[in-house]
């Protein structure tokens, strides 16, 4: 597993590329404050907003997760921690006033970049009538 991409994944690369081609301006890989070895892979600090791109097979997508038949329950105890790590992350944000989005990486990358920019352009909108 070491050997893992867990950053700059090509559905990564491609929406923050597109992201990057609307205007738009961002951090990669910013750890999650008070929660050490974790990281967002998109943050938008201003806005506070903070982008998950998933791999279906490590965060258990409910359409694409497949389950290893060698080691069964070693990769079922792996996964199941992943996903309750996963849930703990956007909870942790969530309290501290961030919007969580979370993306699949079999999802169009353009519908990412839409959405992505949606809710950033909202939130910035909110911010200067405020």
């Amino acid at each position: 597993m070491s050997r893992q991409g867990s950053r700059d994944t090509a559905p990564e690369v491609a929406v923050r590329r597109l992201l990057h081609a609307s205007g738009m301006r961002y951090r990669v890989n910013v750890p999650v404050p008070d929660m050490p070895r974790r990281t967002i892979d998109i943050v938008f600090p201003k806005t506070k907003v903070a982008v998950f791109l998933d791999g279906c097979f490590w965060h258990g997508c409910p359409q694409h997760a497949t389950r290893p038949k060698a080691n069964a329950e070693w990769w079922r105890t792996k996964l199941e921690k992943n996903m309750a790590r996963d849930s703990e992350t956007t909870g942790h944000l969530a309290a501290r006033g961030w919007t969580v989005l979370r993306f699949w990486e079999h999802e169009p990358t353009e519908d990412v970049a839409r959405r992505i920019n949606d809710t950033v352009t909202a939130k910035r909108t909110t911010l200067h009538r405020s």
